[in-house]
């Protein structure tokens, strides 16, 4: 693994990856690739994860290929250097924005969503003239082993190179000098990864995640509220990292709430969803064994039944939940979903900016006011009022958290951004200068506060 960096930074510095060009050819390959593996892909996310074909292709391979014909349509437009204004002060001149890349980086994936999590971020570097490396999930391990194949099979050794291994392996990564480091995962890991790219100055983005808030107000569509919340609560077994983590409820509707939500599991999946043939599992013993500790059978209304043989858990409402329950001090990562009620929207705000910065921020209401001071006074990473999750989805917007669920954003060309360098330059004609700055400076202070100051 020592020879690998090394050998990228040489690559590097041939100049290869600047070419538009040849960062073109080389997402065009990526792309035939995958489609070749297609099939192996989805079957290893099945493996893993329990995914249906359905749900991997609109949670995982789908994105990746809107992401790959975004660049390959866009990619000589994003990269061309951008012209800004220049103050009159600095006139004659123009200056520009010239997008550079890093250099080599480092790519870390989770396993929640191994495939869109590790392409996503890579075709972005790519497009941007990285060299990268790409360190696979070992939980996954499945999935992980098709995309090292993907990946080793598609570039060449010293520009882009996937490796497996565990935690130890992860840590030797940290080791190297890169000139970016990408991170998906989470909290107490993005520490470990920003204090080692610290050592190096090293800039980092850290998609972590934390606990993310659903908030039904008491004017919500109670049928639609509770269509959505199921959605993206089963969604991959609530091992999402922007999953309504628990919900804040209306105490004079909270009743009508619970009762639409186990309607709506029991009309999809039966009364144990766990017993559904496609209900998404777990990803290994250990995160199963810390996601059933969270369960409190006596305050469950629904669900609540775990299958250790299968690493399957039912989608599980917990009523009467209070900020102290031990459900409520980390993120769930699991099909379990805490209900918690109020009665006034302020002590909900006055409590949600005592806790750390979640990534995600979910309101269900059709009062506008309700809506605005819960946007204008909580800080989040990113939310939707009257869904969940989707609004990860839209590739014009930046995706990034706030605080404890994150540093940096991506998506769409915020991604070629976030593994771009914004060089600045400044052009000046010499058939004019403004003399004011150069010596001597006489009773020239009169002038410029004058200018400055006006």
């Amino acid at each position: 693994m020592k020879n690998i960096v090394p050998a990228m930074r040489e690559f590097f510095k041939s100049g290869e990856t600047l070419s538009i060009k040849y960062r073109l050819e080389q997402l065009k390959a990526l792309k035939k690739t995958l489609l070749k593996y297609d099939e192996a892909l989805l079957q290893a996310l099945h493996d893993d994860l329990n995914k249906s074909s359905f749900d991997s292709i609109i949670t995982e391979t789908g994105i990746v290929m809107e992401e790959l014909n975004y660049y390959i349509k866009h990619l000589k437009k994003i990269a061309k250097p951008k012209k800004i204004k220049v103050p009159l002060t600095l006139q004659p001149a123009k200056s520009s924005i010239h997008y550079e890349p890093y250099g080599v980086v480092l790519i870390i994936s989770p396993w929640n969503y191994p495939v869109q999590l590790t392409l996503s971020p890579l075709i972005a570097a790519i497009a941007a003239g990285n060299c990268a490396l790409v360190k696979l999930s070992e939980f996954s391990e499945n999935t992980s082993l098709i995309l090292s194949q993907i990946i080793n099979e598609t570039f060449s050794r010293e520009y882009v190179r996937a490796v497996r291994g565990d935690a130890v392996a992860g840590a030797a990564l940290l080791l190297e000098r890169f000139d970016y480091i990408f991170f998906t995962g989470n909290q107490n890991v993005g520490k470990i990864v920003m204090k080692s790219a610290s050592s190096n100055l090293t800039p980092v983005t850290l998609e972590l995640g934390g606990k993310s808030p659903c908030i039904v107000d008491l004017c919500a569509d109670i049928k639609d509220t509770a269509k959505k919340i199921i959605w993206g609560k089963v969604l991959n077994a609530g091992q999402t990292c922007v999953a309504p983590d628990y919900i804040l409820c209306h105490s004079r509707i909270k009743n009508e709430l619970i009762g639409a939500m186990t309607a709506e599991s029991s009309m999809i999946f039966g009364a144990h969803s766990s017993k559904h043939e496609e209900f998404p599992k777990i990803i290994s013993k250990k995160h199963f064994e810390r996601a059933a500790r969270l369960i409190d059978s006596s305050k469950v209304v629904f669900g609540g039944v775990i299958d250790p043989q299968k690493l399957k858990i039912d989608l599980t409402i917990m009523d009467n939940v209070t900020y102290s329950d031990k459900v409520m001090q980390e993120e769930i990562f699991a099909p379990i979903l805490p209900v918690i009620e109020y009665t006034n929207i302020n002590d909900v705000i006055d409590q949600l900016k005592s806790l750390e910065k979640p990534l995600a921020l979910y309101i269900f209401t059709k009062d506008k006011t309700v809506e605005n001071k819960i946007i204008s006074n909580i800080s989040f990473g990113g939310g939707a009022v009257n869904d969940v999750v989707m609004h990860i989805a839209n590739s014009y917007a930046p995706f990034g958290g706030v605080g404890a669920s994150g540093i940096g954003a991506y998506h769409g060309k915020y991604s070629f951004e976030t593994f771009s360098h914004q060089k600045h330059i400044y052009k000046k004609y010499s058939f004019f200068d403004n003399k004011l700055r150069f010596f001597p400076k006489g009773n020239k202070e009169k002038l410029v506060r004058f200018w400055y100051y006006r």
